[in-house]
């Protein structure tokens, strides 16, 4: 059966991997919308896209695709807009009688996702989110080995730098009520890898809060972790060149890489695969990373001789 999708943030960074993963999985795109409209890239999948700029059009599209059979109805609606629309965005697929596909994170304040629980009851319909580390399968592997003796706690070592330029502190995305700030909106699918690897939240303390950079140590059911998070080239240990690569990405657990770089960017397909077959991750999938990272966006800092190696360097 092919289904029809429409998705919400066509302009944005994600989108591409979620134009990908419908085209992958022989589905069809029937409307787009964005408030900008440089949204060429639409045309590398459909040249048949209903392509809206307000959300009141689109909902009134969507609206009467649902009043005209079950071969024009959207089935899906694919969020890819900025973290603080995510759930508004979420109620308005639910309501026009769609299950939804959200990008990280779900919503920012572990409350709305009570909410958006409340209206999947309502309407029979369901709330899915992109939690694609949970398949990539050298994690998969590692999470088998690890469960194979729960009773011993790991040294965990977490550090994510992956650059951006001045753009991000003036977009959306600098501002910490819009999009959670550094952990939330670069960090939550790695604190929810963490959670998935290691088991519940038992303790955490926040030691950076910047705009740009954030630090922290978590102590979890199976791990201590320390992490270390930053948007700024200078924190690299080599030296950027803009166009090439602008990404650092270790984890070690006892001393022992974690190498999963291969294969990071082409998991939402996967992704989608797993959900139409019925296996999609859900709200409750999502909660405990939600959780925690509000827990750490309101905790106070207070830096101390246990901070993650990087987070006690100065960038520059």
């Amino acid at each position: 059966m092919v289904r029809n999708f429409a998705l919400i943030g066509a302009g944005g960074y994600i989108a591409p991997r979620h134009l990908k993963a419908i085209r992958d999985t022989g589905n069809r795109l029937v409307a787009a919308i964005d408030p900008k409209d440089s949204v060429g890239v639409l045309d590398q999948y459909s040249f048949e896209t209903r392509f809206f700029t307000e959300i009141e059009r689109l909902d009134r599209h969507l609206e009467k695709l649902k009043r005209s059979g079950e071969g024009h109805r959207v089935h899906y609606v694919t969020v890819c807009s900025p973290n603080y629309l995510h759930d508004a965005h979420c109620r308005l697929g639910l309501r026009v009688d769609t299950d939804v596909i959200c990008e990280k994170p779900l919503v920012i304040n572990p409350w709305n996702l009570d909410a958006l629980q409340a209206l999947e009851r309502e309407t029979g319909r369901r709330v899915y989110t992109v939690l694609q580390l949970r398949l990539h399968p050298k994690l998969i592997e590692l999470r088998a080995k690890l469960l194979t003796d729960r009773s011993r706690i790991h040294e965990v070592d977490l550090s994510y730098v992956t650059s951006r330029g001045n753009w991000y502190d003036v977009s959306w995305k600098g501002v910490t009520e819009k999009s959670g700030g550094i952990p939330t909106n670069i960090g939550i699918h790695f604190f929810d890898m963490l959670v998935w690897l290691f088991g519940g939240v038992r303790r955490s303390k926040v030691h950076l809060f910047e705009v740009r950079r954030a630090s922290g140590l978590l102590e979890l059911e199976r791990a201590r972790v320390k992490w270390f998070l930053s948007i700024d080239h200078r924190d690299l240990p080599f030296a950027p060149q803009p166009g090439k690569k602008t990404t650092f990405r270790s984890i070690t657990v006892d001393g022992d890489e974690v190498e999963f770089s291969e294969g990071f960017t082409d998991l939402h397909t996967r992704v989608y695969e797993e959900l139409l077959a019925g296996r999609g991750f859900g709200i409750d999938d999502a909660r405990p990373s939600i959780e925690l990272v509000h827990l750490i966006r309101t905790a106070p800092v207070e830096p101390d001789a246990d901070m993650h190696a990087l987070a006690k360097q100065r960038p520059g």
